[in-house]
């Protein structure tokens, strides 16, 4: 029984060490300011000192990252709301 003690409390003091290990550099595109997504695509808030050719650019960077090309889906104006797009593939390319 003491050695079973033993062998949990190890594991207890070593997984959370182990799991922040595997998640260094892991990049997480979770909700937040600006733009989130990932590569299928993804939303951009709203912001009125942005110009609106500024939404379309940021897409296609975003969706550069994994060699695609980008679709602004909707585009609505209004403070609070957001700006979707979805990244497509690019013709006669497989990923």
């Amino acid at each position: 029984m003491n050695r079973n003690l033993r062998v949990v409390m190890a594991l207890a003091l070593l997984l959370p060490s182990a799991a922040s290990q595997a998640l260094a550099g892991v990049v997480f595109l979770g909700p937040g300011p600006g733009l989130t997504g990932n590569d299928t695509g993804g939303i951009i808030a709203y912001r009125a000192d942005l110009q609106r050719g500024a939404y379309r650019e940021m897409a296609a960077e975003w969706c550069a990252r994994w060699h695609r090309l980008s679709h602004v889906t909707s585009e609505h104006w209004i403070y609070g709301d957001y700006v979707s797009f979805v990244c497509i593939d690019r013709p006669g390319v497989i990923n």
